[in-house]
C-alpha cells in the first residue's frame, strides 16, 4: 500500500521527466492494480502450499528489482513494466497478512484483529502521498524508489530472521508429500480460487468491496487535477500532503470497524441464543454505507461550485469522511469473507482481491479521461450512485445470506470448524 501511494503525487514530475501527458503517466498506477490481481492470485495459491513465511520471502526480490527498474526508467514502456514487477511482489502481502490471522486467532476476535491489522497498514498508506510528494518535489522521484528497494531489503532480511510460519501442522500441501528433495517446485493452477466466486456469497463481497474502495480512487487518483487544479496547488509536497486526511480517515475508520463489527456479532449471536449467522457480521457495514455516497457526491459538488479556501476545507473533510466510511464498509465484508471461507481465507480474499484489482485498474484508467469528458461533478455522482446500489446488495446479503450460502456450496465454514 506504501509503495503504491507514494507514486500518485509524482504522476505530473514523472510525465514532465519522460515528456508524457498526465494521462499517460497514469496507465502506470492502473497497471500496478493490475499486476496486484495477478500477483495475489499467484502468491495466495502457493501460500497454501508452501505457507505465508516462504511466499512472504519470495515476494520481497520483485519488490527490490522492480523499484530499481522503477527508478531508471526513461520511457513509458520500462516505466509500465518494472512497475508491474515492482506491484506484482507487494501484491501477496494483504491476503497472506489476512491468512495469518485466521490461523491464530478466534472467531470472536478476528474482527478486532483485522481491524488493528489494517489500521497499521494504513499507517503507512496515510503518510506514503506526502512522504512521496515531498521526495518528489524536494529530492527525486527516482531516489525514492531506489530507498524503496534499500528498505525492501532490511525487511526481506527481518522476515527471514523473525517471522515463523503460523499455518496449523499438517494443513499445507507441501507436508502432504510422502517425500520430498531438498528444492521442491509445485505445480498448482493459481486461478484455481477464483472458483470460490460462483458463491453468491463471496461474490457479493467481491463486488461491493469493489464500488466502495473505487469511490477512494474516484477522489484520489485525480486529486492534482481536482481540487488541485481548482484551488491553484502547484506544489508536489502540498499535493501529497492532501491525501493524509483520506488517510487519516482509513485508519479512523478500520481502527473502528473491527470491534464493531465484533461487537455487533456477538450481540446478534446472543439474541440468536447462541447460534451463529455469519451475515450478522455485515450489519455493522451500514453506517459506513449510507455516508459513502454523500461524501464523495458532496466534493464533486463543492470542488466544482466552490472555489474559495472554504471550498478547499469542505474538500478535506469529504476526503477524511470518505476514508472513514470506506473502511466501515471494508472491515465487516473482509472478516465476513474469513469467518464462511475459514479454511481457505487467503485464498478467498485473493480472489476478491484479483477481481477487484482487474475491475479498479480499468476504472481509474477512465476517471481523468471522465473528468476532462463530464466534468468532476458528475463523475464523483456516477460513484456516488453506484455506493448507494452496494448498500442495497449488502442489505439483500443480510436478509437473504443463508439462502445464498445454499445456493452454492464452496466449503464454508460453521461454527465447529471456525
Amino acid at each position: 500500500m506504501f509503495i503504491q501511494a507514494t507514486f500518485v503525487p509524482s504522476i505530473p514530475r514523472i510525465a514532465k521527466d519522460l515528456d508524457l501527458t498526465n494521462a499517460v503517466v497514469s496507465l502506470a498506477f492502473s497497471i500496478s492494480i493490475f499486476a496486484n490481481a495477478i500477483g495475489v492470485l499467484i502468491w495466495s495459491a502457493y501460500s497454501s502450499f508452501y505457507g505465508c513465511r516462504a511466499i512472504y520471502l519470495w515476494g520481497m526480490p520483485f519488490i527490490c528489482i522492480g523499484s530499481c527498474g522503477v527508478a531508471l526508467s526513461a520511457s513509458l514502456q520500462s516505466l509500465l513494466f518494472w512497475r508491474f514487477v515492482q506491484m506484482f511482489g507487494c501484491a501477496g502481502a494483504l491476503s497472506l497478512g489476512l491468512g495469518v490471522i485466521g490461523h491464530i486467532y478466534k472467531l470472536e476476535e478476528r474482527g478486532t484483529a483485522i481491524g488493528t491489522f489494517f489500521s497499521s497498514i494504513l499507517i503507512g498508506e496515510t503518510v506514503a502521498p506526502f512522504l512521496g510528494g515531498a521526495a518528489t518535489q524536494y529530492w527525486s522521484w527516482r531516489n525514492l524508489h531506489y530507498s524503496i528497494a534499500a528498505w525492501g531489503s532490511l525487511e526481506m532480511l527481518f522476515i527471514y530472521l523473525s517471522f515463523p510460519e503460523t499455518s496449523h501442522p499438517g494443513t499445507l500441501g507441501i507436508d502432504k508429500l510422502p517425500s520430498r528433495g531438498l528444492i521442491h517446485i509445485a505445480r498448482i493452477n493459481p486461478l484455481s480460487s477464483l472458483w470460490l466466486l460462483r458463491s453468491p456469497n463471496v461474490f457479493v463481497v467481491m463486488l461491493v468491496s469493489t464500488i466502495v474502495t473505487n469511490t477512494n480512487y474516484v477522489l484520489l487518483v485525480p486529486l492534482a487535477y481536482t481540487i488541485g487544479v481548482r484551488y491553484g496547488i502547484t506544489n508536489e509536497a502540498i499535493i501529497g500532503a492532501l491525501f493524509l486526511p483520506n488517510g487519516f480517515g482509513s485508519f479512523t475508520g478500520a481502527f473502528i470497524a473491527g470491534r464493531l463489527s465484533d461487537a455487533v456479532a456477538r450481540r446478534w449471536r446472543e439474541k440468536r441464543g447462541g447460534a451463529w449467522c455469519p451475515e450478522d457480521r455485515l450489519r455493522a457495514a451500514w453506517i459506513g454505507g449510507l455516508i459513502i455516497p454523500w461524501s464523495i457526491g458532496a466534493s464533486g459538488l463543492i470542488t466544482t461550485y466552490i472555489g474559495s479556501p472554504i471550498g478547499l476545507a469542505l474538500n478535506i473533510l469529504c476526503l477524511y469522511v470518505n476514508g472513514v466510511a470506506v473502511d466501515l464498509v471494508l472491515g465487516p465484508l473482509t472478516v465476513y469473507n474469513v469467518d464462511i471461507n475459514h479454511a481457505r481465507s487467503a485464498e478467498a480474499t485473493a480472489a476478491c482481491m484479483a477481481s477487484r484489482s482487474l475491475i479498479t485498474s480499468a476504472a481509474t484508467a477512465i476517471i481523468v479521461p471522465s473528468i476532462e469528458r463530464m466534468g468532476v461533478a458528475w463523475t464523483d455522482i456516477i460513484a456516488a450512485v453506484l455506493a448507494v446500489i452496494g448498500q442495497y446488495i449488502v442489505f439483500f446479503t443480510i436478509r437473504h445470506g443463508d439462502r445464498m450460502r445454499a445456493i452454492i456450496d464452496v466449503g464454508f465454514s460453521t461454527m465447529e470448524n471456525n
